[in-house]
């Protein structure tokens, strides 16, 4: 599969907005929206009033963050389309404001992706879902997007019956902070000092910590959570069967997943390998061609290898999975929804 990291929508240029502009995922908005050659008119960069005033470049052109509390209603609805990535808080406290004013929201948070009556979207999943938005979108978890794509081809050859997946997550899945964090430990260490440990709950270099998120009582974690109930909603199967383990190791950026997936059919691996390099999306690597964070980094796409059957299972296989977490697994995908939004005529909301 050919790579390619830009689209030109040949839509009339928009006034856009980043609220969350100065984190690891507001930088790489900024990228994507310059390498996709997505149509901006105008650009509103926000943060909290701690980070207003911060530069930022986007096409040669030096912007200033500004205090999302200081926008005007008159420049709320000059916006077109407005990707969120603050926090589930500061997303619950907006998104109406930016709403009501005509805007269409893409949420990077956790904030609304399991309400029902708001789309949750991988666009090459499930761009149907955009039909009848309400002016909200949310953008699912890092680790979900990523398997999205593969799930969905093997399902379309077989059916799924169930899926299991341990995920390997970077540290950059917890921002900035949690990346400063595990370089100054990585230093610590290897000075003979103490690492500080600050954002993770252990110290993270060297060494993996099997939970993500927050101790539910039923000993699932968060994060694990959304990997299964969010899988359900986007392929619209929400019966399926996923069992999730969420691992956070010691990289820098890109997520890795091991997937034991269960058909409900029997199948040819050679139908299954076709069906994944075949998946929009997806770049298959065979043989001994394996998919690691640093290969993916920077990349937009979803790498899929060591696909082979599962002979403890009948309509089993395992494969693994890696991607860039920043990109594909939160800014590319926003901007992908956006431009499926401008593909399908559907920037117009429907006011609240």
């Amino acid at each position: 599969m050919t790579l390619s990291t830009s689209q030109d929508t040949g839509h009339t240029p928009l006034n856009v907005a980043i609220l969350g502009a100065t984190g690891a995922v507001g930088e790489e908005l900024l990228r994507g929206l310059e390498e996709r050659s997505f149509p901006v008119a105008s650009l509103t960069l926000l943060a909290s009033k701690r980070s207003a005033g911060t530069p930022l470049t986007f096409r040669d052109k030096r912007y200033v963050t500004r205090d999302v509390e200081r926008v005007t209603e008159e420049e709320l609805e000059a916006i077109d389309v407005a990707f969120f990535s603050a926090g589930s808080a500061t997303s619950k406290t907006y998104w109406a404001r930016f709403v009501q004013a005509g805007a269409v929201v893409i949420d990077n948070t956790s904030a609304f992706r399991m309400e029902p009556a708001i789309p949750l979207v991988v666009p090459e999943v499930n761009a149907e879902a955009l039909e009848g938005h309400r002016g909200l979108i949310a953008n699912p978890n890092c680790s979900t997007i990523q398997m999205m794509s593969p799930l969905k081809a093997l399902h379309e050859l077989a059916g799924l019956e169930r899926v299991v997946v341990s995920s390997y997550q970077s540290a950059s899945g917890a921002g900035r902070q949690a990346m400063d964090e595990l370089r100054d430990q990585t230093i610590n260490i290897l000075n003979f000092k103490e690492p500080p440990v600050k954002r993770f709950i252990k110290r993270l270099a060297f060494d993996v910590i099997p939970l993500i998120g927050e101790l539910k009582e039923d000993g699932e974690s968060t994060e694990e959570e959304k990997m299964v109930k969010e899988s359900q909603k986007i392929l619209s199967l929400p019966a399926l069967k996923v069992s999730a383990t969420c691992v956070r190791v010691p990289t820098f950026v890109g997520h890795c997943l091991s997937i034991n997936v269960e058909l409900s059919r029997a199948f040819e691996l050679s139908e299954a390998i076709e069906a994944l390099a075949s998946a929009e999306g997806v770049v298959l690597c065979e043989g001994d061609e394996l998919p690691t964070t640093a290969e993916v980094a920077g990349q937009d796409e979803v790498w899929v290898g060591r696909v082979r059957r599962d002979p403890s299972r009948p309509h089993a296989l395992n494969l693994w999975c890696a991607a860039d977490n920043l990109r594909k697994g939160a800014s590319t995908n926003a901007i992908q929804i956006a431009e499926a939004l401008i593909a399908r005529g559907l920037l117009k909301t429907i006011q609240l």
